[in-house]
């Protein structure tokens, strides 16, 4: 009897040195891959902690913060340098920034803020957007290319909606994925005459070899219709709220 399970065990020890311990060790390896690269993701998310509203001059953006911040629409408000306020939504509240639209203050204020930014909104004038649509998905272009905006939700928001004349949000997002199409493709051109060697390169916006979308882009780019005149903005504080 004695024997006999003294077979039984090693045999039993037979199968188990039999075992292969390298997939288990993979696995066990990846998994703590897994588990830190989402600490290291959440730790500099918590970082960022602004949203940021930029866009064209004249596009709406400091009219929106005054209502977000002060809860009143100016009659007239232009921006020479940032305008910075807290957003209060119940308990919790994150910093907006008003970024200048005027292109000789707009990239250095982004500059100075655009690492701490959790949330982009940039302002598009319903109204005029077909008119300016060059310039402003080139400044689109800028913000979305930028390495430091790749893990920043992004809101594109279609003001003036409260004009009969006002551009829908779908058209303008068509408008702007035909006219970024042309943006990136100067751009890719320009960034190959410069060379390997040039430090901080921007990211090269979509899918190589096909036209740009959005849906084809590392951030979430979302677009809304509203008005700061008449204080429609709940698509925006929802968008603001979510991310809180």
């Amino acid at each position: 009897m004695d024997k006999l399970n003294e077979n039984v065990r090693d045999k039993k020890q037979i199968k188990l040195d039999n075992i292969n311990v390298t997939p288990i060790l993979a696995a066990l390896i990846l998994g703590f891959i897994v588990v830190a690269i989402y600490v290291i993701l959440r730790r500099r998310s918590a970082g960022r902690r602004d949203f940021l509203l930029t866009g064209l001059c004249e596009a709406g953006k400091s009219a929106i913060f005054m209502q977000l911040v002060h809860g009143k629409f100016p009659e007239t408000f232009t921006s020479i340098k940032e305008n910075v306020g807290e957003y209060r939504s119940g308990h919790v509240a994150g910093r907006l920034v008003d970024i200048p639209g005027h292109y000789r203050v707009r990239d250095k204020c982004f500059e100075l803020y655009k690492r701490n930014a959790k949330g982009i909104i940039f302002v598009v004038d319903s109204v005029t957007a077909q008119k300016d649509i060059r310039d402003v998905a080139d400044t689109l272009y800028t913000i979305l290319a930028d390495s430091a905006t790749q893990p920043c939700s992004v809101l594109v928001l279609c003001n003036k909606h409260d004009q009969t004349t006002a551009k829908s949000a779908q058209v303008i997002k068509s408008l702007l994925e035909k006219e970024i199409n042309t943006v990136r493709d100067t751009r890719s051109r320009k960034l190959q005459s410069v060379g390997d060697d040039e430090v901080n390169k921007p990211v090269i916006l979509g899918k190589p070899g096909r036209d740009f979308e959005f849906a084809h882009i590392t951030q979430n780019v979302q677009f809304y219709e509203g008005s700061a005149k008449d204080n429609q903005l709940n698509h925006l504080t929802d968008w603001i709220d979510r991310m809180l």
